[in-house]
């Protein structure tokens, strides 16, 4: 990567691609429990899927839960992400309350990075951007598309565009039909790296066919994977302690 961002010491885009695990809980205390259990394992950041909590219209719950979780997780770096049902996660929230949620969870100074949905109205996409970095907030400007891969110029300008709305970590995530479209994929990933990016880039192919994007990303130029502890949030994502043993077998060959 031609560039790195730094959160907590954590430095992204340097070395082997950072191991990312997901909190799925339902319930505040399912949450607890499973931050606990992440503590116990070999992880450079935790993403709270505030989709998958039965609470999450209700701020004042998501806000006690995440006090919870920062005070559990101590001090690694925390990445808080409602995903929609449009683009892979658990339900919808209208516009309006998708704002008001990630601008509260911003402000509260206990998350490291906020996860945007490209595709949302560009307005709300620049407003909580720009709240994000007044309050010293990563963003992942992200797009997930479950039901194909495009082509790789297509794939290159989602990426191309959340940077230029100032994403700090362009994302992009496809679903593949066939090994040509994790190639694609892959493609799109290192052209990104060698021709456009200013900033690390986060890029997979979803489900068994594309676990080696999960793999890979030192070689092509992804700077996170995802990997599953209890419960995964989305296809693909393998063993955590399996992930750790191969990513450094490649890095140590590169």
């Amino acid at each position: 990567m031609s560039h790195t961002i730094t959160v907590r010491q954590l430095n992204i885009g340097e070395g082997a691609p950072k191991i990312c695990v997901p909190l799925v809980g339902k319930t505040h205390a399912e949450l607890m429990e499973e931050a606990t259990f992440l503590m116990s394992l070999d992880v450079d950041l935790v993403e709270w899927r505030v989709d998958f909590f039965e609470m999450v219209e209700d701020i004042e719950k998501v806000k006690s839960a995440l006090i919870d979780i920062r005070e559990t997780l101590k001090g690694i770096p925390l990445i808080f992400t409602f995903r929609s049902a449009k683009e892979g996660g658990e339900r919808e929230l209208s516009s309006t309350a998708y704002t008001a949620l990630n601008t509260t969870m911003i402000e509260t100074g206990l998350i490291d990075i906020v996860d945007v949905e490209l595709f949302n109205d560009e307005q709300t996409v620049k407003t909580l951007i720009h709240i994000a970095h007044e309050n010293g907030v990563y963003v992942i400007l992200s797009n997930h598309d479950f039901e194909k891969t495009p082509t790789k110029s297509e794939i290159i300008g989602r990426l191309k565009k959340a940077q230029e709305l100032g994403g700090d970590l362009p994302k992009i995530a496809v679903m593949p039909k066939s090994t040509g479209d994790v190639l694609t994929l892959l493609e799109a990933t290192n052209e990104m790296k060698e021709r456009y990016v200013d900033r690390p880039i986060i890029t997979m192919s979803m489900a068994g066919a594309g676990v080696i994007s999960r793999l890979a990303g030192e070689l092509f130029g992804s700077a996170i994977t995802f990997g599953a502890a209890k419960k995964s949030s989305a296809p693909g994502q393998i063993d955590i302690h399996e992930l750790r043993s191969i990513l450094n077998v490649i890095h140590k060959n590169l």
